[in-house]
């Protein structure tokens, strides 16, 4: 017997049919003698439509206010399923994110699981019962109803298997979504692209934080730091879809496994600030303190000055710039410039590490299509470059086209470097 916990996105609840559908496939792994956690998000657009609503009472609410309101979605699709459930004679048991013993820091709308306490799941599932969680909050170590932001119902899912996972033997996640897995490129932007049968931790967290939707980054993390396999499969098919798993050695065997587009950045330039010890530390801690995600950090410098760029969501350019401001103030010195319609794209793969010439691969198509680059990052498994928005998509599709992601194969397309490279042949399907 395993214990597996499900999750279902709100497109695969969006109506009382599809709820039905997804309580047959928790029903189906509960007789066939598994311990079943399901994990639901808020039906369909519910969030958004809550969102809505709240912007026609206030366009400031508060953000405690705001959990509050979008949990009840969450809570509402748990009720539902666990009805659906007992329409197959099983008996299941619902619970909000507060009954769950998930614990979360008290950073409102955007807050992360400090510990979980699973006793009372254990006991559930030990009467037999299905759990039905309540995906994307928890409560704060003072009382308070928080929710996990982005992608917060895969990272309960997540962090769930990996709660209840023993000594003898480790929970499964699988991830239920309106797609059929994790794919080379997204196919809605890259017609080529192809669904990857197993992927590893680390280039999944790569893909993901670089916008591949399918997965947030934080549900990745949590699998790979308590080494929980993750299924990503569609919620309306059988087929199997994609295996999040620990790297094995046969993975470094394809250069690159996946692309991925970030299509809506902007870039904020700190210019003429003093050029001293300490001046990177006062510029990021105001960052911090607005609890901003930052990428492709760029520093030139010019004599008693430097110029110090970094890139950041388009959505959060609203709150980056006040703090940004608050850095030059103290700094005393320096002028803000901001720059938008730009997108990141990405070529990502653990055979990075032992392939050489994937940088030159991606930087000649690029070129060859005509696609300046602004700027580039590089890391052990992944190489980005910023571009125009506008050159964005066909980026993406250059890039997927250069490393041939769109061929057969095991574990992604055939790079050209492996067909140069001695000693290493290509994975063929």
């Amino acid at each position: 017997m395993a214990l597996i916990v499900q999750k279902y996105g709100g497109t695969s609840l969006a109506d009382p049919q599809r709820i039905a559908n997804c309580a047959k496939r928790a029903v189906a792994a509960r007789e066939q003698g598994h311990q079943v956690v399901v994990v639901v998000s808020a039906m369909g657009k519910t969030t958004d439509n809550l969102l809505s609503l709240a912007s026609e009472i206030t366009d400031r609410p508060r953000q405690r206010e705001l959990d509050i309101l979008l949990a009840t979605g969450e809570q509402a699709s748990t009720a539902l399923m666990a009805m659906a459930i007992h329409n197959h004679g099983i008996d299941a048991v619902s619970f909000a994110g507060h009954q769950l013993g998930i614990v979360t820091d008290p950073v409102h709308c955007k807050a992360k699981i400090r510990s979980i306490d699973a006793d009372r799941i254990r006991f559930e599932l030990d009467a037999g019962r299905i759990v039905v969680a309540a995906g994307f909050q928890g409560v704060s170590i003072d009382g308070q109803i928080t929710t996990l932001g982005r992608g917060g119902s895969d990272t309960t899912a997540v962090a769930l298997a990996a709660a209840l996972s023993g000594s003898l033997a480790k929970a499964t996640c699988e991830i239920y979504t309106d797609v059929d897995g994790v794919f080379t490129a997204d196919p809605r932007r890259v017609n080529q692209a192809r669904k990857l049968e197993r992927i590893s931790y680390e280039e999944m967290l790569e893909l993901a934080s670089l916008g591949a939707g399918v997965m947030h980054s934080r549900a990745v993390m949590f699998g790979r730091n308590y080494n929980v396999p993750i299924h990503v499969r569609h919620s309306a098919s059988p087929e199997t879809g994609t295996m999040i798993i620990e790297e094995t050695p046969d993975m470094e065997n394809v250069s690159v496994v996946g692309c991925a587009l970030t299509p809506d950045l902007g870039r904020v330039s700190l210019r003429k600030i003093p050029n001293q010890p300490g001046v990177e530390a006062t510029i990021f801690k105001h960052i911090a303190a607005a609890d901003v995600l930052v990428d492709d950090i760029m520093q030139i410098e010019y004599g008693d000055c430097v110029d110090i760029s970094f890139t950041v969501e388009f959505q959060d350019l609203a709150e980056i710039k006040p703090a940004a401001q608050r850095a030059l103030d103290e700094l005393g010195r320096g002028e803000m410039a901001v720059e938008v319609g730009l997108a990141k794209v990405a070529a990502v793969g653990v055979g990075m590490r032992t392939h050489t010439g994937v940088a030159a691969t991606m930087f000649k198509a690029l070129a060859e299509a005509g696609i300046n680059i602004a700027n580039i990052t590089t890391s052990e498994i992944k190489i980005t470059c910023i571009v125009s928005k506008e050159h964005g998509e066909q980026a993406l599709r250059v890039v997927h086209d250069a490393f041939g992601l769109g061929e057969s194969g095991e574990h992604g397309g055939k790079s050209a470097e492996m067909a140069k490279t001695p000693g290493h042949a290509s994975i063929s399907g």
